[in-house]
């Protein structure tokens, strides 16, 4: 027997039941709060109002089955108008209709003793509910004032108010079906304005993390770019030293030839070196475009298996020109057979820049501080 799944049941039925109040009060992005305040009151104070209108009328209240009658009919009247035609509630109309209507109620179902005193609260609340703040104050006095006129006029012509029911079992019966009307227009205002704070303070909370990410983000951003740029003048400063060299040498040959100092034995060996010199330097900074381009896209690593005298050799003999214009031996005993897995363009970057940094702080001629001999460095 196919078990029944009570999770999907429940999920479909809530979303069901939030599309359907969705669709009988509006959305947000349709309706102003006010506005859907309004709309859910009107749909439960015109379920409400249907009920009591013929209660009242089987109970003997005949004023106070008009008055239900009347509001469902003003309440349905304002909502279709306000939710369907587009066409906002008038807030000065509903605070007079509801200043009249309770006005004759009061007088025709036992004033002071009766349930009316009940319901002005809860309609006053509705009516702040559904209106503009700069309104509030006006509606609160207005109704205030008219509370006390109507009871001031009771206790100077008590033969105005009718008592449509009987003491004990009747003032009870009318205590107890009115009381649920008040007790649920707070509770679905409350609710609604409870919710849609909760709504707000989550979108608030949510806007503030993605500015919070946002923040981190860009400091993230700010300290990698710093710190590109420092790899940047790193990356210049080995670039113009690498580079200085080869065109050094080239300049000092072309004065030579300019002064014919150079003879016909000197000259191809010369010229090998400058050869040499100046496509190892072609090389090296062909790689260190590549480098740089690979960087700027995003860093990556491309590790590969390669034998480490080939990867090096160019590198190391370009630095042993550098070396002997300091008159700087450079020696390197690396076997021919050994292979290792590293990224050739940041191996080579390294080591030229290691082997930089020693041709630049080793004495000319290799002397250290002591006076000792140093005219040679091994690798």
């Amino acid at each position: 027997m196919p078990k029944f799944n009570f999770g999907i049941f429940n999920d479909h039925f809530f979303k069901k039941r939030n599309n359907f109040w969705l669709e009988l009060i509006g959305s947000p992005s349709m309706f102003p709060l006010e506005n859907r305040i309004f709309h859910s009151i009107s749909a439960g104070l015109i379920v409400l109002s249907a009920l009591y209108a013929p209660y009242n009328l089987y109970a003997g209240l005949y004023v106070a089955s008009i008055s239900a009658l009347l509001f469902c009919l003003f309440f349905c009247q304002q909502y279709y108008y306000s939710r369907f035609r587009g066409k906002p509630h008038n807030n000065t109309l509903f605070a007079l209709v509801g200043i009249v209507i309770f006005s004759v109620n009061y007088f025709s179902n036992g004033g002071i003793n009766g349930s009316t005193d009940l319901i002005w609260p809860a309609y006053l609340l509705i009516l702040l509910a559904i209106s503009p703040y700069q309104q509030h104050m006006t509606w609160l006095i207005l109704y205030l004032l008219c509370f006390l006129i109507l009871h001031i006029i009771e206790y100077r012509y008590p033969a105005l108010v009718e008592y449509p029911f009987s003491e004990g079992k009747g003032r009870f019966i009318d205590r107890i079906t009115i009381f649920p009307l008040p007790v649920i227009v707070t509770y679905l205002i409350i609710k609604f304005m409870r919710r849609n704070y909760d709504n707000e303070r989550k979108i608030t909370e949510e806007k503030t993390i993605a500015v919070e990410m946002s923040k981190e983000q860009i400091l993230l951003q700010k300290d990698q770019l710093e710190h590109s740029n420092i790899e940047k003048n790193k990356l210049m400063s080995i670039i113009s030293h690498d580079l200085r060299m080869p065109l050094m040498n080239i300049q000092n040959y072309l004065e030579l030839l300019n002064a014919n100092e150079v003879d016909n034995t000197d000259r191809p060996a010369l010229e090998k070196g400058l050869l040499n010199s100046t496509n190892s330097a072609v090389e090296m900074l062909s790689n260190l475009l590549h480098w740089s381009k690979s960087q700027m896209e995003g860093p990556s690593v491309k590790l590969l298996e390669v034998n480490l005298l080939t990867i090096l050799f160019g590198t190391l003999e370009m630095e042993e020109t550098h070396a002997l214009k300091k008159e700087i031996s450079l020696h390197y005993d690396i076997p021919a057979q050994m292979m290792v897995l590293a990224d050739v363009d940041m191996l080579q970057l390294v080591v030229r820049n290691l082997i930089s940094n020693a041709i630049k702080f080793t004495p000319y001629g290799g002397f250290d501080q002591c006076g000792c001999t140093n005219g040679s460095r091994s690798m």
